[in-house]
């Protein structure tokens, strides 16, 4: 019969290295399971602990349980403070107490495990050595043989099973005899906060140290008296395993032995005032479903098969490359999807419509879904909502493998206050900084990172270098970036202290937006950062060594805006707001832009693009089609959140996600979305193929004005080029009347033009009006000078509508 498991758990584990770790006696269920059995917790709730039955003996003194052990020597005793740090969780080095530690006298062993009823040296020479019961959980002996070094030995350790009637034996490794399992240059860097591989340092590892398998718990925490180990494995009771503090680092270690991935735990931090709290691991890379919120061992078996992708990615820099980004909030795209049942269908619906790159909204473990992401818990952790670290490797990895690029977004500017998270984290001010009014985020209820501690900075540099190297991530977009810039974002005057120089900037943020940068484009060839910067700061995408800020893109805010207020405007008022639609090309190549039309766009009242627009329902998907075709012909990337490339007239909610219905052949107006999804499929196909619309967005001579002054007739016309000056023509009527006989100014060595895309063409659900007939609609320019050129076109311009033409 399989014996009950203790009360008090020690995983057993096995001599030879590199075996794996046998499980309990009892078989550990899945995290899956364990969060399922578990009653529901809130997020700042401690994990459920199941109270250990009582012991069968009370606790004795050592000297009444000398009496009872006759012939059993005990260890010379523990001073009362430091028994009493020990147990009480606030020692700084328990190695120096616990374990084998060799003497005048002999060798002195301690053992410390609570509840249990006896424990046992197992010594190479077959004896069972029993441990003098000291009280509280502590056990030792003293072997009076002289011996310079300390025997080998491991633990047997005895305790009562649940119901009382019997006992169980488990065999281990005793972890306190052990030596460190992290090394001198890892506590070097990262005292000097330059450790740019930081999660492999910190954090749980199973690895195998000194011949024994088992797992290196590490965690940085300078203000804490003391650390301990609490987990499934210990019934969330860390006082049989406090942690070593290792100098002047601040790190915290103890390697734990049988202990494999799939287990959960917490740190449990005594704090400079004495109180104790369970946090959770900062560098955790994988945790529980939430509302729990442990931390879960983990480690990674993924084989990647992307490798083609990464060795072409880095052929030619982003911004001279095509760009066209889905953005997407995963967990709603396609609700109750994990990430592998979303690798079968993601994919495959991004490269039929033609985008380059999928955007995906935060996905670092956070506890409040309603945030969508932007109040970050677990840094290092992709959100166990949908699946296992491993699973979300195989979806990027699918999404590599269709041709796609990967960019998330990332929260560096602040994290929320939950009690088991970073906001204090080891009793004092750690991750936020140490002034009240320079950590207290005005907006959003949160904390902002303190960016002059070397250490935070590190932890944010090294976090944007783990997503790109731990799991192929192809482009960071960093969130918030203006308000870690500013030290006066968001508050009154007298709100806020001016830096060293007596400016508004934050020095420390900007110090730390460059380094990251500039690590990140060092470690990881052809992975780009974007920055989501709403400001006029200069040189936000200039380079690091040329005093810039060092990012490869930045969201065009001011354009998205613009546009955005010009199109909600009846046509007949459009005429006054004409320079709306113009202004950005004033101010167009002091950056490299990505015009962005987003899921901040579309919710909260704002309304869906298409809602947006004004008219009745033919004008406002004309309208919807018309501004799509401008976008993606004007300079600069292009994103467009999910669901409204079918026209979606409802706001987005995170609660159900795209209104797919909308495209079912069953419904009526089914051809009314269809049509626009049909159009940013040609849109794509036809960007994707013309360098002449993304390979100069950067450079002045990709772009210049055919006609920008056209107010009266809400018509904007321009020509784009390419590096060897091969044309396109992209013409916007944004007014609701066909305008026949329209003459625009063409390049004069182009014999022939070719209609490459009309928005009102019927298939997209235009009216069909084109230029020419048949199956290539064709324009032949006449030598007539007009708008400063010596030819000309004369074209017919459908109502609410864009026109695309190039060499035929």
């Amino acid at each position: 019969m399989t014996p009950a498991r203790p009360p008090y758990h020690d995983t057993p584990d096995t001599e030879a290295a590199g075996a794996p770790a046998p499980t309990s006696s009892v078989p550990r269920p899945t995290v899956q399971q364990t969060a399922a059995a578990r009653p529901a917790r809130s997020g700042t709730a401690k994990p459920a602990r199941p109270a250990p039955p009582v012991r069968k003996a009370p606790v004795r003194t050592a000297r009444r349980q000398a009496a009872e052990q006759p012939g059993v020597p005990a260890a010379p005793p523990l001073a009362p403070e430091e028994r009493a740090r020990l147990l009480g969780g606030g020692h700084h080095d328990p190695h120096a107490v616990l374990g084998a530690h060799a003497g005048p006298a002999g060798v002195a062993v301690r053992v410390l495990r609570p509840y249990a009823r006896a424990v046992a040296l197992l010594v190479p020479d077959g004896q069972r050595l029993p441990l003098h019961d000291d009280g509280d959980g502590l056990f030792s002996t003293l072997l009076p043989e002289p011996t310079a070094a300390v025997p080998e030995y491991r633990l047997l350790i005895t305790y009562d099973t649940p119901d009382g009637r019997g006992v169980h034996e488990v065999e281990t490794h005793d972890p306190y005899r052990l030596l460190p399992s992290l090394g001198e240059l890892d506590l070097h860097l990262i005292g000097e906060g330059r450790h740019e591989e930081l999660w492999r340092a910190l954090g749980a590892h199973p690895l195998v140290h000194q011949g024994v398998a088992g797992t290196r718990f590490t965690l940085w925490a300078p203000n804490a008296r003391g650390v301990r180990i609490a987990g499934d494995f210990n019934y969330w009771d860390g006082g049989g395993y406090p942690m070593r503090s290792l100098g002047s680092s601040g790190v915290w270690e103890l390697f734990l032995p049988g202990i494999d991935a799939g287990a959960l735990y917490k740190f449990e931090i005594a704090r400079p005032d004495g109180t104790h709290t369970l946090r959770a691991d900062p560098m955790a890379r994988h945790t529980e479903v939430p509302p729990a919120n442990a931390s879960v061992v983990t480690r990674s078996h993924h084989v990647w098969q992307d490798e083609e992708w990464l060795a072409r990615r880095s052929g030619r820099p982003a911004h001279e490359g095509p760009m066209s980004v889905y953005e997407v909030h995963l967990a709603s795209w396609r609700p109750g999807l994990t990430y592998r049942q979303l690798a079968e269908q993601l994919p495959s619906y991004v490269k039929d419509l033609g985008f380059t790159h999928v955007e995906m909204m935060p996905l670092a473990e956070h506890p409040f879904g309603g945030s969508w992401g932007y109040q970050v818990t677990g840094f290092y952790a992709p959100t166990s909502r949908m699946g296992s670290p491993d699973d979300f490797r195989h979806l990027i990895d699918a999404l590599h493998r269709a041709g796609i690029g990967v960019i998330m977004d990332w929260v560096p500017a602040h994290f929320p206050r939950d009690e088991w998270a970073l906001a204090e984290f080891d009793g004092r001010p750690l991750y936020e900084h140490a002034d009240p009014a320079r950590a207290a985020h005005p907006d959003w209820g949160t904390l902002e990172f303190d960016y002059g501690r070397k250490e935070v900075r590190n932890f944010l540099v090294a976090n944007a270098v783990y997503w790109c190297e731990e799991f192929h991530i192809d482009g960071l977009r960093v969130d918030a970036v203006a308000s870690m810039l500013y030290l006066d974002y968001s508050r009154e005057e007298g709100e806020w202290t001016p830096n060293a120089h007596g400016g508004r900037e934050d020095l420390d943020a900007v110090a730390f937006l460059k380094e990251m940068n500039a690590t990140v484009y060092r470690r990881c060839p052809g992975v780009v950062t974007i920055a989501e910067e709403s400001t006029a700061w200069d040189g936000v995408t200039r380079p690091t060594d040329s005093g810039g800020l060092g990012f490869g893109l930045k969201w065009n805010m001011g354009w998205m805006h613009d546009s955005l207020e010009y199109m909600v405007r009846e046509p007949v008022h459009r005429k006054f707001h004409h320079h709306e639609m113009t202004f950005a090309m004033v101010y167009a190549y002091s950056e490299n832009y990505v015009l962005p039309i987003s899921h901040d766009e579309v919710v909260h009242g704002k309304r869906a693009l298409v809602g947006k627009m004004p008219g009745d329902w033919w004008q406002q998907r004309a309208n919807h089609r018309a501004y799509l075709g401008f976008m993606w012909s004007h300079p600069g990337k292009q994103l467009l959140f999910m669901g409204q490339e079918f026209a979606q007239g409802a706001e987005w909610s995170e609660s159900h996600g795209p209104d797919w219905w909308l495209l079912d052949p069953s419904y009526a107006a089914e051809p009314d979305h269809r049509g626009v999804r049909h159009l940013v499929r040609d849109l794509n196909a036809v960007y994707g193929a013309t360098p002449a619309l993304w390979e100069r967005d950067s450079a002045p001579d990709g772009f210049a004005w055919i006609d920008a002054d056209a107010a009266e007739d809400n018509v904007f016309a321009y020509l784009r080029f390419d590096a060897a000056r091969h044309p396109l023509v992209a013409v916007s009527n944004f007014s609701p009347v066909v305008r026949e006989g329209y003459r625009l100014g063409v390049p004069e060595w182009i014999p022939t033009w070719e209609e490459v895309l009309n928005t009102d063409e019927s298939r997209y659900g235009g009216a069909g009006i084109r230029n020419g007939s048949g199956e290539r609609a064709t324009v032949h320019p006449e030598p007539t000078p007009s708008h400063g050129r010596g030819s000309s076109v004369v074209l017919t311009l459908p109502p609410l509508a864009t026109l695309w033409l190039r060499p035929a």
